[in-house]
């Protein structure tokens, strides 16, 4: 799913690293105004259906601390913890891996901001849906193995994204009603994502977060989205 104006630079997982992931998962207490979903469902809908789906409720901070999301891990073992992961994925021009998955050269784009930057040491990998803003949608119930998989989500590939190191920390733990890529171009694929990445975790929306996606999406095509639910 790539919009006008973005670079295809999306990425897939291995099987192998899936498999891994997969097996951080544990069962948690639901949200409590969170729509039900069971894990492993495939959902394919518009993405204004998608977001119509979502539970729109209050949130709360209350006890979020960033430690309580472990990353960056390596889950399958092969050396390169989640970031590396992620670098490599999406590198457009692809680093050297040097002893202990310690990445150079290498170039990559930054679609935030229409940036393309050389050497990993510019950017940040972002959750797209940050941690303190799952906390606040659900994820204040989850077990710490849950937070985990969350935060080192590589069963799709829209969670994480490897982009300026500026832009990451200008977004910080914003959502969409006070934060949108600089580029304008690339807003309408970052409102879609963020809506398959909370329905993915069966995460909720507050009212300000549900208004701004709305009226993001009136600008933007319609298009179906496959999301394959985590919880």
């Amino acid at each position: 799913m790539i919009f006008e104006g973005t670079p295809s630079v999306r990425f897939a997982r291995t099987a192998a690293t899936v498999a891994a992931f997969a097996a951080l998962f544990t069962a948690a207490p639901a949200h409590a105004n969170a729509t039900n979903h069971d894990p492993g469902e495939v959902i394919t809908a518009p993405v204004q259906e998608v977001l119509a789906r979502l539970e729109v409720s209050s949130e709360d901070r209350t006890g979020y601390d960033r430690t309580k999301f472990k990353h960056w891990i390596d889950a399958d073992k092969d050396g390169c913890n989640t970031r590396a992961e992620v670098l490599k994925a999406e590198a457009i021009v692809a680093p050297e891996q040097g002893s202990k998955c310690v990445l150079t050269g290498g170039e990559w784009y930054s679609p935030y901001d229409d940036r393309y930057i050389d050497g990993a040491r510019g950017l940040d990998i972002d959750h797209l849906v940050p941690l303190a803003e799952a906390w606040d949608s659900g994820a204040s119930v989850w077990s710490a193995a849950e937070r985990e998989a969350y935060a080192n989500d590589l069963g799709d590939d829209r969670a994480l994204i490897a982009v300026s190191a500026a832009s990451n920390r200008s977004k910080a733990d914003q959502d969409p009603s006070t934060w949108l890529p600089p580029a304008a171009g690339y807003r309408c694929q970052y409102v879609t994502d963020w809506i398959a990445d909370k329905t993915r975790w069966n995460l909720s929306i507050d009212a300000t977060e549900e208004a701004a996606l709305t009226g993001e999406l009136s600008r933007c095509p319609n298009v179906p989205i496959t999301v394959t639910t985590a919880r």
